[in-house]
């Protein structure tokens, strides 16, 4: 199976291994400047969202889309995960999923 359009799992640390390709992170609104979302990765690293649908304060909201930089992401596909999810779960999927790429094809 070819991986190469599948975004990768990213929390903010790995995020500057990943610009330029697709990923997939969640991370915890903090605010909105202009039009730009910021939010707090599972891992709490401060990440910008741009095109970010309006989710409000405090909630999760999961990001598809593609790292511009170390610390900013293009949105293409927003979800509200709402205000109770689980960070550190996710944060230990982003592990896993980048030390045993296979099984997550």
């Amino acid at each position: 199976m070819d991986a190469s359009g599948l975004p990768a799992f990213a929390n903010g640390e790995m995020l500057k291994t990943l610009v330029g390709r697709r990923v997939r992170t969640v991370v915890q609104v903090v605010r909105r400047e202009g039009g730009l979302l910021v939010g707090q990765s599972t891992d709490g690293h401060q990440l910008t969202i741009r095109g970010a649908m309006d989710v409000p304060v405090s909630h999760f909201m999961e990001v598809f889309g593609t790292a511009e930089t170390g610390q900013s992401i293009s949105a293409d596909v927003c979800t509200d995960f709402g205000d109770n999810f689980d960070a550190e779960s996710f944060n230990g999927l982003c592990k896993s999923a980048n030390m045993v790429k296979e099984l997550f094809l």
